[in-house]
């Protein structure tokens, strides 16, 4: 028989899921940690596809059922399985408020890794994709001025942040650039919210941007937000602190980023028996690539885990953001960590 206390113990569970797992509020009671560490997969049926501007389609994804969709914070992405197989990260652009679909933009890239290529030309509308999350590496903090930069299709982790900002009523400055206004996806949506200001500064108009220029438009104690062109970010990365000390920056890019502090090392593959040597400014996976172009990878930051392979000999000094402890005995990241010492040998 049911005793009282675990009668009141039942209904307490069931109290706390309905309001920090079910309900509109969840993904606000319940914050995403930087990185999800294990995510889940869903079967979505691409329900439409839309021509943003020049070279860029939104996916609109549903469930087949048609029910919810997992709830979600702006800044996250979805781990999207295309046709080949192969792992892509695309940020979340759509409301997040709209629990029955997720949208996804892409910008077509002719000499890219073939992510955005295979999206644009092999998946259509009633098609059903697997997608993993979402998961969140660029979180929205909560404060009380804004300043948002994003450059061409860095706008899509951005927007759903202006979005927020907007329908909290806080004071937000969005400044957003790109080639030409004619290839700046979601301008009609910025324009559209309110109780801040948006800044639209096309190359072809204003000329290449100034980062600090822009950097100082951010309030004291801001959260500065920036989303583009590698460039971009590093230079903001540089300039950030001495700009505006109280603030904070938070950025997410489409690209590995540089190698700093690295060293030169080798890299044995047991299977083949070839050597590889990795320069000292360059990540083991494009060394790697040179002998082995096939070798799977994805986000190249650290953080999706689908270039982790076995090390049968060697130390490594580990750089990711998603072994775990004991995984980091015998595996590694290839596309961010590097030898500790002078060589590697990878079951590859």
């Amino acid at each position: 028989m049911t005793t009282l206390p675990l009668r009141a113990l039942a209904k307490g569970a069931q109290a706390y899921s309905a309001v920090f797992a079910a309900s509109a509020a969840a993904p606000y009671l319940s914050r995403s940690t930087p990185v999800r560490m294990t995510g889940f997969d869903m079967d979505l049926v691409v329900a439409s596809t839309t021509t943003v501007v020049e070279d860029v389609i939104s996916f609109e994804l549903r469930n087949p059922d048609g029910s919810d969709l997992p709830a979600w914070v702006p800044g996250a992405h979805l781990d999207v399985f295309l046709p080949s197989g192969a792992q892509r990260q695309y940020s979340l652009c759509g409301d997040p408020a709209d629990r029955s679909s997720y949208r996804i933009a892409v910008r077509r890239i002719e000499n890219g890794g073939g992510g955005s290529l295979a999206l644009h030309d092999e998946v259509a509308q009633g098609d059903t994709i697997t997608v993993r999350g979402p998961r969140n590496a660029f979180t929205f903090i909560d404060v009380e001025s804004y300043l948002f930069i994003a450059g061409g299709i860095g706008i899509t982790p951005i927007l759903p942040m202006v979005r927020e900002a907007s329908r909290r009523g806080k004071n937000w400055t969005m400044i957003y650039v790109g080639r030409s206004l004619a290839t700046m996806p979601f301008i009609d949506e910025l324009q559209a919210l309110e109780g801040g200001e948006l800044e639209l500064l096309p190359d072809d108009e204003f000329g290449v941007p100034d980062v600090a220029a822009l950097l100082g438009r951010a309030e004291a104690g801001a959260a500065i937000y920036v989303c583009g062109p590698p460039q971009m970010i590093d230079t903001a990365r540089i300039l950030q602190r001495a700009l505006n000390p109280t603030g904070s920056l938070h950025s997410e890019r489409f690209s590995a980023p540089p190698v700093v502090g690295g060293h030169e090392f080798d890299v044995r593959l047991a299977r083949t028996g070839v050597t590889v040597k990795v320069a000292a400014d360059e990540s083991a996976l494009v060394a790697i690539r040179r002998e082995v172009p096939g070798v799977r990878y994805s986000c190249q930051q650290g953080f999706c885990g689908s270039c982790k392979h076995a090390v049968i000999e060697g130390a490594v000094e580990h750089r990711d953001n998603k072994l775990r402890a004991e995984e980091r005995e015998d595996s590694m990241l290839i596309c961010v960590s590097r030898a500790a010492g002078d060589s590697l040998t990878l079951d590859l």
